[in-house]
């Protein structure tokens, strides 16, 4: 709690993904003021086609509990997209970010609802 769920076509070597997405974790848990703890980070690689085109694409979906509201919201993505460009290739403008606000008793972790 936080979730962040990237989807891309872009291959990303098995050796460069812990520290791509070491990064992206610790961006998403400054931001959001939670505990990297809880933060959890997922890659998929998927086909895609943006605009109608191929070439690098991404599709990242950020899900928490308490805080993803307008400000917060536009600091993760100003953060996320250079970093996505860094790790990815992915430009800015062929990435989409959706932001869910996620109710306490509608997430669990360790066995246990957070709220």
């Amino acid at each position: 709690m936080p979730l962040m769920q990237i989807k891309t076509n872009v291959m990303l070597p098995e050796k460069q993904r812990e520290v791509r997405l070491a990064a992206l974790s610790r961006i998403l848990a400054d931001i959001t003021n939670k505990p990297e703890k809880y933060c959890l980070v997922a890659y998929e690689h998927a086909a895609m086609l943006f605009g109608g085109e191929t070439g690098p694409a991404a599709f990242v979906d950020v899900r928490g509990i308490g805080g993803l509201q307008r400000e917060r919201n536009t600091q993760l993505a100003a953060a996320l997209a250079p970093e996505l460009k860094k790790a990815l290739g992915v430009p800015p403008d062929r990435l989409y970010i959706t932001f869910t606000e996620v109710a306490a008793d509608h997430w669990s972790w360790n066995g246990q609802l957070f709220g």
